[in-house]
């Protein structure tokens, strides 16, 4: 997701979700970076955006939870619920159109 949308995301997550100072970008960095060797850890697959998105969430929260934006929350989070079902779709038209050829 990230190396798709680039810079985009990358302004969303560390600008308008919620300001972010180095120490808990550092935090917010490390938590991700935990989690993510421990889901690999145990074969578990994740997307390494969604961790770190929840991570910054988390540190913003604890951060000033005023300080967050919750509107800018609200649109990843269905854009995280409309991934699965859009994907699978995709994947399905895909495999109909490919397996037919």
């Amino acid at each position: 997701g990230t190396a798709a949308g680039g810079w985009r995301i990358i302004r969303t997550l560390g600008h308008r979700m919620v300001k972010l100072q180095p120490v808990h970008g550092f935090a917010a960095e490390t938590t991700a970076a935990l989690i993510i060797q421990g889901a690999s850890y145990y074969g578990i697959p994740l997307s390494t955006t969604h961790v770190i998105s929840t991570s910054i969430m988390g540190v913003g929260a604890v951060k000033r939870f005023s300080g967050m934006r919750w509107t800018v929350v609200e649109r990843i989070i269905w854009t995280w619920l409309f991934t699965l079902p859009a994907s699978g779709l995709i994947g399905y038209v895909l495999e109909r159109t490919v397996g037919a050829l």
